[in-house]
């Protein structure tokens, strides 16, 4: 095993005459029975204080380590890319003590804290072709089940606070599932129910049910190993030459609940910090303009806070906001709006999240007020995931008799999407399954009917306040 300390032998005393259970007395003290698994194998005293953040995440370790040839190999491909990992842990800092904190408050091990430099490497932008968003890479439909918003102005997926605690419950409900955190961490991966069917494969097979013998995809065998390969290094930088800058056990940001409608750039500029620095701290932003309904928050440094308020009292609310939300009218293009606004068609489409190559008008926009926005280019952090176009979703309620290939070739979807969208254990007749796809359901490949169900509506947003023309 890489860089972990050894137990210290017990002591000689201890080992020079054996314990002799018979002559104790009776134990006469409470009983209690434990019916859950413990989820960590260690007590944090929250009232030591540690200067260097790291320490207390070395300190939480409770995880049974994993050994063998796939750890080394992860371990060693980390070692060698210390710039990388320089990257990783610099973006870290602002994130991680809120992370250990919510661990810690929740009795979880710290290795957690880890995860999201295997799911984004701590960049809360990631977006992965599954359309996987965030530090903690939360699919649109588990997000949906853990209550994280995902409107047009704001996902939560990407805040770092909703997130750290939908993250951090998913972990907590599929470790109480399985019992074991390694068995978790495949299901955060891979599905709970995915795992829960490969061990009873290994189940009826009289095969073991431990991580390690279950028949996986290539991605979940590698997810576990790289977590610990982190903790190696994490656990004694020094043996591989990493050189582990300490990051101050003091919370970095905190939060602001009472604000107003604010464009992004002017929140920034009254914290005096700049608009990337903002992004990466508000990452759940979507549109150029904070807009209290949908943003439950503003995150700041804990040393801008005063400053941010202070700046604030030389506005009144007339001057937050320079933009406004417009609804495209008939024969309107985005050269149309665009022109009409002032902007180039590049800039609309940045500020309303619209892939470069889409002419397709959406049905509500934001453009500036009155022409005089600061638009200048977004950094690169901003850029919102581009939605994907003409996706609909259907409600398909399962026939006797039907199978999970037969669903998915009638909807022309992946079964592992399938899965992906719902909770799915074993197929029962009844059961309801969300379909998201950008094409009708294919007619007459089963009884010659049409889906069952409605497609559900898009909501359409409020706008902010209306433009005319």
């Amino acid at each position: 095993m890489f860089g972990f300390r050894e137990a210290p032998p017990p002591p000689q005393a201890a080992l020079a005459k054996p314990l002799d259970a018979s002559r104790l007395p009776p134990f006469e003290g409470a009983r209690e029975e434990v019916s859950e698994p413990l989820r960590g194998l260690r007590r944090i005293d929250r009232t030591v204080q540690h200067d260097d953040l790291w320490q207390r995440i070395r300190l939480g370790f409770s995880m049974p380590d994993l050994g063998g040839p796939l750890v080394a190999e992860k371990t060693a491909w980390y070692a060698a890319r210390p710039d990388y990992l320089k990257r990783v842990f610099e973006r870290s800092r602002r994130y991680l003590y809120h992370i250990v904190d919510e661990i810690e408050k929740r009795g979880l091990p710290t290795e957690l804290a880890l995860l999201p430099m295997v799911e984004s490497s701590f960049n809360p932008m990631a977006y992965s072709r599954s359309h996987a968003s965030g530090l903690w890479q939360f699919i649109p439909g588990t997000g949906k089940r853990y209550e994280l918003t995902q409107n047009w102005w704001y996902d939560e997926r990407r805040d770092i606070i909703a997130s750290t605690a939908a993250a951090l419950d998913y972990l907590g409900d599929v470790y109480d599932m399985h019992g074991d955190w390694h068995l978790a961490l495949a299901s955060y991966n891979w599905g709970e129910n995915a795992v829960a069917r490969a061990l009873e494969k290994n189940r009826a097979a009289g095969q073991p049910l431990d991580y390690e013998s279950l028949s996986m995809p290539a991605e979940t065998r590698q997810y576990v190993p790289k977590l610990q390969a982190l903790k190696n290094i994490i656990a004694n930088p020094g043996l591989f030459g990493i050189d582990l800058e300490p990051i101050p056990n003091l919370p970095y940001f905190t939060t602001i609940t009472k604000t107003r409608d604010i464009d992004v750039r002017l929140a920034a500029k009254l914290a005096e910090m700049t608009v990337e620095e903002f992004i990466a701290l508000n990452p759940g932003l979507s549109r150029p303009v904070i807009r209290v309904a949908h943003s439950p928050r503003i995150v700041l440094p804990a040393d801008r806070v005063e400053i941010f308020h202070d700046n604030l009292t030389r506005y009144d609310d007339s001057s937050l906001v320079s933009w406004q939300t417009y609804q495209p009218r008939r024969g309107d293009t985005l050269e149309s709006i665009a022109r009409k606004h002032h902007m180039s068609v590049a800039q609309l489409k940045e500020v309303n999240g619209i892939a470069a190559r889409t002419r397709a008008v959406p049905k509500l926009l934001v453009v500036p007020a009155n022409g005089s926005v600061e638009l200048g280019r977004l950094p690169i952090m901003y850029a919102p995931p581009i939605p994907v176009s003409g996706r609909r979703s259907f409600v398909h309620v399962v026939r006797p008799g039907e199978t999970l290939a037969r669903i998915a070739s009638r909807y022309r979807v992946r079964i592992d999407d399938l899965r992906r969208w719902n909770r799915i254990g074993r197929l029962t007749a009844g059961q309801k399954l969300t379909i998201q796809t950008r094409v009708a359901p294919a007619k007459g490949r089963q009884h010659g009917k049409g889906v069952k169900g409605k497609p559900r509506q898009a909501s359409t947003p409020k706008p902010l306040k209306k433009s005319g023309g």
